[in-house]
C-alpha cells in the first residue's frame, strides 16, 4: 500500500480497525513515519471532539433568530443589484416558476416549429432495401441495352442497302 492509498483509508482505520482495508493500512502505518504522524494528530482531533461538549441554546434561540431574520428581510436594499440578491437569498424561488415555465414553452414552441419545417421541407423517402435498388439499376441498364440493340439494328439495316458488310 502507498501513502496515497493510506490517506484514503485512515478515516476507515480510526472508526472501524477490523477491516482488512485498515488492516492494510494499519501495516502501512508501521513502516511510514509520515502516514503514522497523520494517523495521530487524527486520533488527537477525534479525542478532542469526542471531549466536546454542546452548550445549551438560550430558550429564547428560535423567536430572537425569527425576529432577527423578519428584520433583515424588512430592510430595504441599497440598489437593484442588493434588492436582486436579497430576493435569491431569502425567497424560496416560487416567484420564478411562472417565468421559468413560460421560458421552456417558447423553447418547445421554437424547437418544434425548427423540427417540424425542418421534417416538412425534406419529406423523407421510404428506405429501400439494397436489392430493390439493384433490380431497379438492371431493368434501366436493360433498357438501355434494348435501345442500343435498336439502334444498331437500323444502322445495320441501313449498311445492307449501301452494300457495305457490317462489321
Amino acid at each position: 500500500m502507498n501513502c496515497r492509498d493510506c490517506q484514503f483509508a485512515l478515516p476507515d482505520l480510526l472508526l472501524d480497525p477490523a477491516t482488512p482495508a485498515s488492516l492494510k493500512a494499519q501495516a502501512h502505518i508501521d513502516s511510514c513515519a509520515q502516514c503514522r504522524e497523520e494517523l495521530e494528530s487524527l486520533q488527537a482531533t477525534m479525542s478532542l471532539l469526542d471531549a466536546w461538549e454542546v452548550p445549551e441554546p438560550s430558550a429564547y434561540f428560535d423567536q430572537k433568530l425569527a425576529v432577527l431574520l423578519r428584520e433583515e428581510q424588512a430592510k430595504a436594499p441599497a440598489g437593484w443589484f442588493e434588492r436582486l440578491r436579497s430576493r435569491l437569498l431569502f425567497n424560496t424561488g416560487r416567484q420564478f416558476r411562472p417565468a421559468l415555465a413560460g421560458a421552456f414553452a417558447l423553447a418547445l414552441l421554437i424547437g418544434g416549429g425548427t423540427f417540424a419545417d425542418l421534417s416538412l421541407s425534406n419529406p423523407a423517402k421510404p428506405a429501400t432495401s439494397a436489392t430493390v435498388t439493384d433490380l431497379q439499376v438492371l431493368d434501366k441498364n436493360d433498357q438501355a441495352l434494348q435501345t442500343m440493340d435498336l439502334l444498331l439494328q437500323d444502322e445495320g439495316s441501313a449498311d445492307d442497302a449501301s452494300g457495305v458488310p457490317a462489321s
